[in-house]
């Protein structure tokens, strides 16, 4: 026989639950012995860890009284069902646990880990964090909007970090961000893009250089993300427009620009 705090305690709650179940009709109050004690059966510790059980499994109480009551066919299909359920949370929080370890991670909560590998890469070859940080925001409309051209635009941009002229690119522009005028240096970013751009349309065609096809909102979009994480970049564009290219995330060379002309 146990008192009311010996069965608490053997059954891993508080006195205060166990008087709540009493009120909830959930767990039968016994009769009082003769000092005025309310003493309990190990019966008693068999209920109360069933609905102890229940219940931190989620089950309302109302429903915890209405299992207890069932027959055991019921019962045990119930229980099968509350483990079907407590499963799919299971497996629900696994992949929260995951995307807050990405998150953790930095660039991989929201991107693949191709595209996660490219801005480690970028960083490698010592690009300003600012500038990854604008590759990466722009990577992440891009994945949501088309996940299915990721490999194509990778492969692209894999092939321009081949070239020095680009990363050298990369790198004066990260250099423009840490000066007070940084107009000078931007001239010369836009100067050698603008050379580079034009070798690369000669080669490969204009469409090796635009080929993004986004629509409008989303380019305005992911221009606006370059914009505000490093501000020298709509400098860099008027720049660019003043020796016949256009854009940013979309680039185009402008049609009075088109032939030997450009620089």
């Amino acid at each position: 026989m146990m008192t009311i705090g010996e069965l608490a305690s053997c059954a891993g709650v508080t006195v205060r639950a166990v008087r709540h179940y009493h009120a909830k009709g959930l767990l039968p109050e016994p009769e009082r012995d003769h000092s005025g004690y309310r003493r309990y059966r190990a019966g008693a510790l068999v209920e109360l860890l069933r609905i102890r059980a229940l219940a931190e499994a989620g089950v309302p109480l109302a429903r915890v009284r209405e299992l207890l009551r069932a027959e055991q066919n019921e019962f045990a299909a119930a229980v099968a069902g509350i483990d079907r359920r407590l499963r799919a949370e299971i497996r629900e929080r696994q992949r929260h646990r995951a995307r807050i370890a990405r998150l953790a991670a930095g660039d991989g909560l929201a991107l693949p880990p191709d595209v996660v590998e490219f801005l480690d890469r970028l960083r490698a070859l010592g690009i300003d964090e600012r500038i990854v940080r604008v590759e990466r925001d722009g990577w992440i409309p891009l994945v949501a909007h088309a996940p299915e051209r990721i490999p194509e635009w990778l492969a692209r941009k894999r092939e321009q970090l081949a070239v020095p002229q680009l990363v050298d690119f990369y790198r004066a522009l990260g250099q423009a961000l840490d000066r007070a005028d940084g107009e000078p240096r931007l001239i010369e970013v836009a100067d050698a893009l603008a050379a580079h751009l034009a070798r690369t349309v000669d080669a490969h065609g204009e469409r090796y250089v635009d080929d993004v096809d986004l629509a409008p909102p989303l380019v305005e979009l992911m221009d606006a993300l370059a914009f505000d994480t490093a501000p020298p970049a709509r400098r860099l564009v008027e720049l660019l427009e003043e020796r016949g290219w256009t854009g940013w995330t979309r680039l185009e060379r402008l049609a009075a620009q088109h032939g030997p002309g450009v620089r």
